[in-house]
C-alpha cells in the first residue's frame, strides 16, 4: 500500500508559517503581552527574512523562538481558533479532493514546519492518517522558544519520509509527494511518484524538465487521482 506526503503550506494552504505565529501574538494574555511580543518579533525580522533566503532549519527555529514564555495551555485552548480563523479559511480549493483521493490508496501523512498541534486539527479536518510536524520545547508547562529535535524543514523532510515509509511498510518506489517549493526537491526525488502543487518558477521548471505532473489546486485544473 503506497503513501502520499504532502507539504503544506503552499501546498494545501495559502497561509505560510508566520501567518499563525503572528496570530498567536496578538493573541496573548494582555494587550500589552501582545505588544511585547510583537515587538520582539519585529526586532528578529530582518534575521529572519535573511535565514530563510540560507537555511530553513534556521528560520524556522527564528521564528518559533518567538513563543517562548507562551503557556502550553493557552497554546492548545487557542488552538481551535487558530486553525478555524487562519488555516482552515487557507486552503486551497481542490485541497480536500486530492487528499480525499490519495486516502483511497493509501496512508496520507502531511510533514510541515509548522507545528504539530495545528498540524492535527488540519489532518482531522482533511482525514489525513499521520503529521509529522515540528514541537515546541515545553518545561514546567511553557514554551522555552525552542524546538524538538528533529526540525522539519528542508532536506530534513527527506530523511523524515524514508524513515516513516521504513516504519509502516511503505515503499518508497510506489509512494507520492506533493509540495509547491523548490526547496522541497530533496522530498520529492525521494519517493517513485512527485508531483509539483502551485509550483514556484523553480520548481515547475524542474518538474518539466522531469515530466513530473504539475497540479493546480486554484481552481482552474483539479489535480488528477493518485495511482498506486
Amino acid at each position: 500500500m503506497p503513501a502520499s506526503y504532502f507539504d503544506v503550506d503552499g501546498t494545501l494552504v495559502r497561509t505560510n508559517l508566520v501567518h499563525p505565529t503572528l496570530w498567536y501574538l496578538f493573541n496573548q494574555a494582555t494587550p500589552l503581552k501582545s505588544l511585547e511580543k510583537l515587538a520582539r518579533a519585529a526586532l528578529r525580522a530582518p534575521s529572519m527574512a535573511l535565514a530563510e533566503l540560507r537555511d530553513r532549519r534556521s528560520f524556522n527555529e527564528l521564528l518559533f523562538s518567538s513563543y517562548e514564555g507562551i503557556s502550553r495551555d493557552r497554546l492548545l485552548v487557542l488552538a481551535d481558533e487558530c486553525f478555524d480563523a487562519v488555516v482552515k479559511p487557507a486552503l486551497w480549493p481542490h485541497a480536500r479532493a486530492l487528499v480525499e483521493r490519495s486516502r483511497e490508496q493509501g496512508d496520507v501523512v502531511l510533514i510541515s514546519g509548522a507545528l504539530d498541534f495545528l498540524m492535527e486539527r488540519l489532518a482531522r479536518h482533511l482525514g489525513a492518517t499521520h503529521v509529522i510536524a515540528n514541537r515546541l520545547e515545553i518545561k514546567d508547562g511553557y514554551c522555552t522558544g525552542r524546538l524538538l529535535r528533529p526540525v522539519v524543514a528542508g532536506p530534513e523532510k527527506a530523511r523524515l519520509i524514508r524513515e516513516h515509509a521504513r516504519a509502516h511498510g511503505h515503499d518508497l518506489d510506489d509512494c507520492f509527494a506533493y509540495s509547491d517549493s523548490y526547496s522541497d526537491v530533496p522530498m520529492l526525488a525521494v519517493v517513485g511518484h512527485p508531483a509539483a502543487v502551485n509550483p514556484d518558477a523553480r520548481l515547475r521548471w524542474l518538474a518539466k524538465a522531469y515530466s513530473w505532473p504539475i497540479v493546480d489546486l486554484d481552481g482552474g485544473r483539479e489535480a488528477p487521482a493518485a495511482r498506486a
